[in-house]
């Protein structure tokens, strides 16, 4: 099954499809992904009078901002002590003043264009000795950023706690209406969505020709809003980690969270309020991991569950879903040129589960780029910097999992010899069933289903996610469905058939 979000369930899209069978012709600037990037980066562009298509591969919201907490706040866990501890203060003070202007250009949009947000504090809280250090920590560092942060040893929460970081007055919103607010601004002003068109390669030799499934488009500027880049120029895949997380939404009989909270310590656990015709849900998010490791996806949902009904026993559950974000080995965002000096084609990304802030900065960032713009600021996210080498040792414990998983990717199956176990409805399984590479075989909607379990990205053999039936690379986060057809980048190819 595909997990829904509650807030795709709440805004529903049918199967997108552009307007012409064959896409052909030049633009000035083409932007790839329909997510919080790539569509307020179309309405900045849109408004200064730039021609700008869009292009998605399934449907906007269906990436990593509709299946997001839709936190829009500047306390963002201990994000500020992680990038503190690799990066001077200057650095930290930055990426706050990025945040800060993505959250004030938000909060402008939806109050100009009748988006509902909700005024809420934000909380890093601590349930453990250590989680108390690390949330003390936090306080530290974002006071000194300029963030009126304060302690609290008492919080309202169900459970008890040691306290925890408070910041008034920041954000929450429903990111799928968000979403359709700025594609009916980017329409208004002139920009082409198309939806269902998947980018396939990008060469930038002279003008920049971006090759899709349905045809090639010509542009001056090129923007790749997908988070991972799609291209493998830049090595972006060998510098962030995916990461995998969960959400439920439960309905209880009153406002169960006061504010947005977030555990600074392990296991992680995200809280905040939502709020419905029918009154108010919780929504409660963590059980994160690397994608494609970690074993049983649905056993973290079950987690979850367990968790929110030992807390909160009047709850009852209406939504489960699963979304997908890039952490940097740097602990900063990507907004910058592919390759240095390469401004023809521009990527963004790696928002380590911040994006609703990040997402908007960078978008800010790369049209300031196009459009001759200043923000000292944006310095910060750019991809060829020298902070970028404050990450080269825990880029190498990455690439060193990388490996490790590769080989056992490989190794694995060679317990299935010849004929494989017969995966039962809802499983899957990965087998040497012939000569040459592993096969992929699952069992869904009463059909068996096999594919080469060779990511078309960079050879990783792919790993059975029981959650969400699908087939997930341990390499770099390549998903997909069990047909084979991609889901989630930076393979842009689906799976062969068997």
């Amino acid at each position: 099954m595909t997990l829904t979000s509650l807030w795709q369930d709440r805004h529903p899209r049918s199967s997108g499809s552009p307007t012409a069978s064959v896409l052909e012709g030049s633009t000035e600037v083409v932007i790839v992904g329909g997510g919080i990037t790539g569509l307020t980066a179309a309405v900045l562009l849109g408004r200064a009078g730039k021609a700008v298509t869009l292009l998605e591969a399934r449907r906007i919201g269906d990436g990593t901002t509709g299946g997001s907490t839709a936190k829009v706040s500047l306390l963002q866990g201990t994000q500020l002590s992680r990038i503190a501890r690799r990066h001077p203060a200057e650095t930290v003070q930055q990426y706050v003043e990025a945040n800060a202007e993505g959250q004030a250009w938000l909060a402008r949009f939806c109050d100009d264009h009748g988006v509902a947000t909700q005024r809420r504090p934000a909380c890093t809280y601590a349930h453990t000795a250590s989680g108390r250090r690390a949330a003390q920590r936090e306080v530290d560092v974002a006071r000194a950023a300029g963030l009126h942060v304060e302690w609290r040893d008492e919080l309202s929460l169900p459970f008890e706690t040691q306290g925890g970081a408070w910041l008034a007055d920041q954000l929450q919103v429903d990111p799928m209406e968000l979403l359709g607010a700025l594609e009916v601004q980017a329409h208004a002003h002139g920009v082409d969505v198309l939806e269902g068109v998947r980018v396939t390669r990008v060469r930038d030799r002279g003008p920049v020709r971006v090759v899709t499934e349905r045809g090639t488009l010509t542009a001056d500027t090129v923007l790749l809003a997908t988070n991972m880049p799609i291209l493998d120029r830049g090595g972006f895949f060998a510098r962030m980690s995916p990461a995998r997380s969960y959400g439920l939404a439960f309905r209880t009989p009153s406002p169960a969270v006061d504010g947005m909270y977030l555990s600074a310590d392990r296991p992680s656990r995200s809280l905040r309020d939502a709020p419905d015709d029918d009154g108010t849900l919780l929504l409660v998010g963590g059980e994160g991991h690397t994608t494609g490791r970690g074993g049983a996806t649905s056993v973290r949902l079950d987690t979850l569950r367990d968790w929110t009904l030992e807390h909160f026993p009047t709850a009852e559950e209406t939504h489960a879903w699963s979304a997908q974000d890039y952490v940097p080995a740097h602990a900063l965002p990507y907004a910058g040129p592919v390759l240095p000096g390469a401004e023809q084609v521009l990527v963004a990304g790696g928002y380590s589960k911040w994006g609703m802030t990040n997402g908007v900065a960078a978008a800010l960032a790369l049209t300031g780029r196009i459009l001759d713009g200043q923000m000292q600021w944006a310095e910060v996210f750019h991809p060829w910097h020298s902070h970028e080498l404050r990450g080269l040792p825990q880029g190498a414990l990455v690439n060193a999992e990388v490996g490790v998983e590769m080989a056992r990717g490989w190794l694995r199956p060679l317990r299935h010899l010849g004929t494989g176990p017969t995966p039962t409805e809802g499983d899957g399984v990965v087998s040497y069933d012939r000569l040459g590479t592993p096969t992929a075989e699952a069992a869904a909607d009463g059909k068996d289903r096999r594919l080469s379990a060779v990511c078309t990205h960079l050879g990783g053999i792919v790993r059975w996610n029981d959650a969400e039936r699908s087939w997930d690379c341990p390499l770099h986060g390549s998903r997909f469905d069990v047909d084979g057809e991609v889901l989630e980048g930076p393979a842009t190819c689906g799976l062969r058939s068997r």
